[in-house]
């Protein structure tokens, strides 16, 4: 019998439980955590004010300068997730939330509304998005970079999938600078900078 275990990421837990199941397994890896996919464009927005409003504008500048086919954006929190859905929706945005404390029914649904392109935006939380595999995801925003590092590999590995290329944006106020120069650190990458036309004027 062989018995095989695959996982997108290999955290310890998930390391622990491969050890108790198999027997001197072998470990192969597709890419290591630390790489992103050449075939996705990285871009950061940084802004010189980080406060919710702030962001939310400058989330809806990007996504409007983007031309997105479908996206979706990260929040670090889920009350993130409720109010950045709703400001996007207000502003004429076709967005839906997905996050832990969404009935599974809604979840569900939500998600095979955004596989069948009857939704352009899916915003949600890291939690929602594990093992979401739509093929074809244009853009990936995040709202800010990831707690953890090794997130921002796992989000923006959402779009430029199956030989197909992506983009992704990452916005970036002041409290977030430490946060980025973590997530360079580690990608071992200096991310371009991009600035919508009008938003610092918009900001100011």
């Amino acid at each position: 019998r062989q018995t095989l275990l695959f996982s997108a990421t290999m955290p310890p837990e998930i390391a622990n439980l491969a050890k108790s199941f198999q027997k001197n397994p072998k470990r192969i890896e597709v890419a290591r955590q630390s790489q992103t996919a050449d075939t996705i464009t990285q871009n950061v927005v940084k802004i010189p004010r980080g406060d919710d409003k702030a962001k939310r504008t400058a989330l809806r500048y990007v996504i409007a300068a983007a031309e997105i086919n479908n996206a979706i954006v990260f929040c670090n929190r889920k009350v993130e997730v409720d109010i950045v859905t709703k400001s996007l929706i207000k502003h004429g945005y076709d967005a839906a939330a997905i996050h832990g404390d969404l009935p599974q029914a809604y979840r569900t649904q939500t998600l095979d509304r955004f596989r069948d392109g009857d939704l352009k935006i899916l915003v949600a939380s890291d939690v929602a998005a594990r093992g979401l595999d739509v093929p074809a995801v244009s853009h990936v925003f995040n709202y800010a970079p990831p707690p953890k590092d090794e997130d921002y590999v796992h989000r923006i590995g959402r779009t430029g999938r199956a030989g197909r290329t992506g983009e992704s944006f990452t916005i970036v106020g002041p409290h977030d600078e430490k946060n980025w120069a973590s997530v360079e650190k580690m990608i071992k990458q200096n991310i371009q900078e991009y600035m919508p036309e009008g938003l610092l004027e918009e900001l100011a």
